[in-house]
């Protein structure tokens, strides 16, 4: 039997990635493009859908000429996208907006309405996504009273990754996992909500069709197959959103398995064979198959917290960096490794852009706490990395309380190169941490989910064969009393000051 190839598009925030695997999971070429977010005005936060389809063709165009492969030998390509956009289609398909993505806070007004007169939890609860900004119910809501021009105008509204599907396929189809990241979609019933297409003041027909993340598509528009390297006739499997597909990716798709990513962001995710919702609203809801859903949280506190510190703070670590040819990272960290945990009395809350799950608290903001005339520049780095896993470890609780007890993790993003914040990963949550050597989890999972959406694998968990573990580390439980402790303080502070961070409002 000659070698199939799988490609799986992982289509983020600020770049496409496309990585043709193997049918082992070997990678053997990749495809990267970056864009632009572009903020016009403050709180506001999107980007050109075209750009973003201009470098969807040329990611995986580059991909396949790396990987040196023949076109027939591709067996299917999988999509994964970022979730929470939202963009205005004419009757004539063209956008009438850029693409508004997560990041978006121009809706902050009806968000805060919409909590505060109750129905917001009863849409949470049957839709599985949190009442916040992010949300495209919120900003179809902000945009009919806002820009009622181009909400009348128009005909459809989509995500980016419907807007790609059109311009490939010129059907207007969503997956079950986009959809349900909306607001808008009922997860029991696998449907479109009518209560939240009402509150939105949509009609039905403006919205996509809906079908399952195994669904295939075959003929593809031949100058855009042309323009990638593919044959017009490949299997093309819509996907989901990366945040479910980094869970698939990693391996952790078991109850008691959890994925954690840190990149610029972080999110906590755990796999139910149903669908939960929170009674207190902390987490989201979101589905990988109609029996996969994935449970979890996102923090805005990830890695962007120590880039803030290393661009203010740390020119002598990033001179090192230099003079040693290293990542100015890699000498912060070290340099953090040689404080003791709990950085000698130093706690960081890394809130400098806000939070998320599990607090839901746009309003937050950063504090260090307890500083003494004994810390170094090497105590604060090390009370931030550790501030970045206590925001983390604030989900995970949230999500124990939900799903049950976790046996392992399963590590990914840019933090996971680091074995020193690994180890720390791994005492301050007091469970094994496993990082697997495909370190583009979104990317993998989306080409897994294309292997059993054409049958090539017969299960999800068929994944665990395909994985390879790199790095495992085990907590010291000394360690983690100490940390436990310390989240402890880092939760009383928290709540302490949550009521106050309003009153700083006018500085931010």
């Amino acid at each position: 039997m000659s070698q199939t190839y799988f490609i799986g598009v992982d289509i983020g925030t600020t770049s496409t990635k496309a990585i043709v695997f193997s049918s082992s999971g070997a990678i053997k070429g990749m495809g990267n493009r970056g864009y632009n977010i572009l903020v016009p005005k403050p709180t506001w936060a999107e980007q050109d859908p075209e750009d973003i389809f201009a470098a969807v063709i040329a990611a995986i165009r580059a991909a396949v000429e790396q990987a040196d492969v023949l076109k027939q030998a591709i067996a299917a390509v999988g999509f994964g996208t970022a979730m929470h956009t939202l963009i205005a289609m004419d009757a004539k398909n063209y956008p009438l907006t850029n693409s508004i993505i997560w990041a978006d806070n121009r809706s902050i007004a009806q968000t805060e309405k919409l909590r505060q007169d109750g129905i917001g939890h009863d849409l949470y609860l049957r839709t599985g996504t949190p009442i916040h900004p992010m949300s495209p119910l919120l900003k179809l809501m902000w945009m009919r009273e806002s820009d009622p021009d181009t909400f009348h105008k128009a005909a459809k509204f989509v995500s980016i990754k419907e807007y790609i599907f059109y311009q490939l396929f010129e059907r207007y189809l969503v997956d079950y996992s986009i959809a349900s990241a909306t607001g808008l979609f009922n997860l029991k019933q696998l449907n479109w909500d009518k209560e939240a297409i009402a509150i939105a003041g949509i009609r039905l027909e403006q919205l996509s069709e809906l079908v399952p993340t195994t669904y295939i598509l075959c003929g593809l528009k031949v100058r855009h197959a042309e323009a990638m390297g593919l044959a017009p006739d490949t299997p093309i499997v819509i996907g989901a959103n990366d945040g479910v597909l980094a869970n698939l990716g990693v391996g952790a798709i078991a109850p008691d398995q959890t994925a954690i990513t840190i990149g610029t962001s972080g999110a906590v995710r755990t796999v139910s064979h149903q669908p939960i919702t929170d009674p207190q609203g902390r987490t989201f809801c979101y589905a990988l198959t109609e029996n996969h859903w994935v449970i979890g949280g996102p923090t805005n506190s990830g890695g962007i917290v120590l880039r803030w510190f290393r661009d203010e703070f740390s020119s002598p670590e990033v001179e090192r960096a230099k003079q040693l040819g290293v990542d100015p990272y890699e000498v912060m960290i070290q340099a953090a490794a040689k404080v003791p945990a709990g950085a000698e009395g130093l706690l960081c809350l890394p809130f400098l852009s806000g939070e998320r799950a599990p607090y839901w608290n746009a309003k937050a903001r950063g504090v260090f706490f307890g500083v003494g005339l004994h810390h170094k520049r090497e105590h604060f780095i090390r009370a931030v990395l550790e501030g970045v896993l206590f925001a983390v470890y604030s989900v995970n609780v949230v999500l124990q309380e939900l799903t049950g007890e976790l046996s392992e993790i399963r590590a990914s993003g840019g933090f996971a190169r680091s074995k020193e914040w690994r180890q720390m990963m791994a005492d301050l949550f007091g469970y094994e941490v496993l990082m697997p050597e495909v370190y583009e989890a979104s990317g993998f999972g989306a080409a897994v989910l294309a292997m059993y959406a054409i049958g090539a694998i017969a299960e999800l968990s068929d994944v665990q064969q395909l994985i390879r573990i790199s790095y495992r580390h085990q907590p010291d439980l000394h360690l983690s009393r100490t940390y436990h402790e310390l989240f402890s303080l880092y939760e009383s502070i928290y709540h302490s000051l949550a009521d106050k961070f309003s009153l700083n409002s006018t500085s931010q």
